[in-house]
């Protein structure tokens, strides 16, 4: 398989990582705005001519169809900020070439009740497209990270295998890490973080469908396993609710993020100065994103591996009924930060997102997923994929609640 990686960030490197051991991948281009996190990731890598590298602006559509062209790759891999996803999927559109992403296209507010009702929801725009695709026998698998992604495919798992009705689908995601010397340093993309943390979360209900909430809604406190211990979740936007309806029949379907007191509290005042917009404002004789200027601000998530400790936990906590029995059972995945450093020289919350498109381009890769038109990871057989991640190093756990 022939990949174009856009975006070379900490999850594109750890994608490029993981990818460099199977021997299946033949090559994957490494592209981004910044030529120079481009050299500092090949020198990792250590192997040039496997691992191209190429400037690209993720925001010009006709630059990556060049290099989707010039380098006669079979997929795009879209490793960049969701704001730069429409450029991207077309351009694998146009190029002939399968699509993969972490996130979906983003979504935008009601304008009238932004809590209460969706507007735009999270890749709509990619889904309206989804019959383009599958005419032309084209693939956009979306949402193949940790979440979405594994979690996905977790919630599929339980539908197939350890349910007979599904009352919930309950995606939860805590941590004990810290960052050694910071106050406030965000483990992932801060752009990404304020968009999915600060717009209206969004909830499933079978007999109401999708409709909005107030950000940081329904606390909880949900304990996670592997030590990592008892957490408070609130309600967050995320892909997941916008993609297990569409294959999994269940009653309700919802997204909880352990965030913590002190970082609500840092996004809240991000919020209430106005820096969480993504558009650009004047400053003096320039143009300039608050939200680019935040990001600006704090460290790069890719260099922080070294200063952090703990563990990370992503996992789909699923309520229903098994042989006319009440059953709850939580599919998690762990990684521990030193062990990801260890192997990888990547931390861990990159390194368990990244994992997962490299399993998604293995089994594409070998026929064992096959699909075409825009699908998430709940429209495949998801028994492949478990085995992958045992495979890979990954190991999922089950437990009884």
């Amino acid at each position: 398989m022939k990949v174009l990686l856009i975006g070379t960030g900490g999850v594109g490197e750890a994608i490029a990582a993981i990818a460099k051991q199977k021997p299946w991948l033949q090559k994957m281009v490494l592209a981004d705005y910044n030529l120079e996190r481009v050299k500092e990731v090949q020198a990792k890598l250590g192997d040039p001519n496997r691992f191209p590298g190429e400037w690209v602006d993720a925001g010009k559509q006709d630059q990556i169809e060049e290099l989707a062209k010039k380098h006669h790759v079979d997929l795009i891999m879209n490793a960049c900020d969701p704001s730069f996803n429409v450029p991207i999927f077309e351009a694998a559109f146009q190029t002939g070439c399968h699509y993969m992403d972490m996130a979906m296209t983003l979504s935008e507010p009601h304008p009238e009740k932004p809590f209460e009702k969706c507007g735009i929801k999270l890749g709509d725009y990619q889904f309206e497209r989804a019959a383009q695709w599958e005419k032309k026998g084209q693939l956009a698998l979306v949402g193949l990270g940790v979440e979405p992604g594994m979690a996905d495919v977790f919630a599929r798992y339980a539908q197939d295998k350890l349910f007979d009705k599904i009352d919930e689908i309950g995606v939860r995601d805590g941590a004990n890490l810290v960052v050694k010397g910071y106050d406030f340093a965000p483990n992932f993309s801060i752009w990404t973080t304020i968009e999915e943390c600060l717009n209206p979360p969004v909830i499933w209900e079978k007999n109401r469908g999708w409709f909005t909430t107030q950000p940081f809604s329904e606390p909880e406190i949900f304990e996670f396993p592997e030590g990592i211990g008892k957490v408070e979740c609130v309600n967050v936007e995320h892909e997941e609710v916008l993609l297990a309806p569409r294959w999994i029949d269940c009653n309700r379907v919802t997204f909880k993020y352990g965030l913590g007191d002190e970082f609500i509290g840092v996004l809240k005042t991000i919020k209430m100065l106005g820096l969480d917009n993504k558009e650009p404002i004047p400053v003096k004789d320039v143009q300039v994103a608050p939200r680019d200027v935040v990001a600006a601000c704090l460290p790069d998530p890719a260099h922080l591996g070294h200063l952090m400790s703990g563990k990370t936990c992503a996992g789909t906590w699923v309520k229903g009924q098994k042989d006319n029995r009440p059953r709850q059972v939580y599919i998690y995945q762990v990684v521990d930060n030193e062990e990801c450093m260890k192997q990888y020289d990547c931390q861990c919350v990159v390194v368990q997102t990244a994992f997962n498109p490299v399993i998604g381009m293995d089994l594409l890769e070998h026929g064992v997923w096959k699909g075409k038109g825009v699908l998430g990871p709940e429209a495949f057989n998801p028994v492949p994929y478990l085995e992958k991640m045992i495979e890979y190093g990954f190991p999922y756990g089950i437990k009884e609640m």
